[in-house]
């Protein structure tokens, strides 16, 4: 899964497009002003978000975040839904 396209929104959101054509928006708040996430309290600084060639989010700084934790929050799915290995290793543990 990758994402193509990420747009900010106020109070630390992003509109997301992902590769298999699903796009929704991303609360990031619970993140922001977290460890090295305290770069987005700077004015500006979350609006510089880009998307990479492997479709992850990228902020100056070397700051990232994943595409597949990004869908799961989009879609509000589980991840042994997006990655239906994890049921069987889930249930062996």
């Amino acid at each position: 899964m990758k994402i193509l396209a990420a747009d900010p929104l106020p109070d630390f959101r992003l509109r997301l497009v992902f590769s298999d054509g699903t796009n929704g928006v991303v609360d990031l708040s619970d993140i922001a002003g977290r460890g090295v996430f305290q770069a987005w309290l700077k004015p500006g600084v979350f609006d510089q978000v880009t998307v990479t060639d492997y479709g992850a989010l990228n902020w100056p700084g070397d700051l990232d975040l994943c595409p597949d934790s990004m869908y799961l929050r989009a879609t509000g799915q589980e991840p042994e839904e997006l990655f239906p290995a994890l049921k069987h290793i889930v249930a062996h543990a």
